[in-house]
């Protein structure tokens, strides 16, 4: 008897029976060992690049932090302070009181603190305190800050300020003004320099690296939301850095009376 492979039944009757399938489609073909590898090789090569200018930004943020206390080049109509730092406070109003500025904004002071705390931790600048100073407690970020700024110069008629915080925090608060002004040419920066940081020994102390790499990664988190958002205080991001919790609102509705 034959079977239907068997080739004699082919040479009688010039047909026969063969296994077969349908072809694959092309997405479903095992890709060749060569391609696999290629694209993982793309792939690291991108990584690493990727690592590599991160930590050469890094560096370059480094680097062009304030090594040492400079009076600003020149005077502003305002003058800001952001809180959260060491001698931020004091530093801004030395200088209102050599005549830097007009007015002094302290931005993000907590709720706790009132002007009375401020004048007995500066005895001898009482007067300038009670007289020139104003005290800003909506603010609960660097963004909220940035607005508050703003705020206070448009209810001033300031065009320029003069922004006290510290080294490491400069960069972005300066990313945070510029971008509420529109104009980087009416920010006048003067960075805190304290012993607590050491900018030119920051790998020596674990607590430094981890503050100064937290920054730099703020630095760029500002840098890129600023690329796309048009108005800071429709921003969404302010959740993102709180300060502990998360915050629903960036700054409350201003109102002149706060200001008072």
């Amino acid at each position: 008897m034959l079977r239907a492979s068997d080739p004699r039944l082919t040479d009688t009757l010039g047909w026969a029976w063969h296994e077969w399938s349908l072809p694959r489609r092309a997405d479903e073909l095992p890709l060749p060992r060569e391609r696999v590898t290629t694209a993982f090789r793309v792939l690291g090569i991108g990584a690493a690049f990727a690592v590599v200018a991160l930590f050469a930004g890094f560096l370059i943020f480094v680097s062009a932090l304030a090594r040492h206390e400079r009076a600003p080049a020149d005077r502003a109509d305002g003058i800001v302070a952001l809180t959260g730092g060491a001698q931020r406070i004091g530093d801004a109003i030395d200088l209102l009181a050599g005549g830097y500025g007009r007015r002094l904004l302290i931005t993000g002071v907590n709720e706790r603190t009132s002007r009375d705390e401020i004048a007995r931790l500066n005895p001898t600048q009482r007067a300038l305190i009670a007289c020139c100073v104003d005290l800003d407690y909506r603010a609960r970020n660097t963004i909220g800050n940035a607005i508050e700024t703003r705020r206070w110069m448009r209810a001033h008629r300031f065009s320029t300020v003069a922004v006290v915080t510290s080294n490491y925090h400069m960069p972005r608060t300066l990313i945070e003004l510029v971008h509420a002004l529109q104009d980087s040419d009416r920010v006048l920066p003067h960075p805190v320099v304290t012993d607590a940081f050491d900018a030119d020994r920051w790998w020596r102390s674990p607590p430094a690296a981890r503050l100064v790499a937290s920054e730099y990664v703020k630095f760029l988190a500002s840098w890129v939301r600023t690329r796309f958002e048009a108005d800071p205080e429709q921003s969404r991001a302010a959740i993102l850095i709180g300060r502990g919790k998360p915050v629903k609102i960036v700054a409350e509705p201003f109102s002149p009376r706060s200001l008072d």
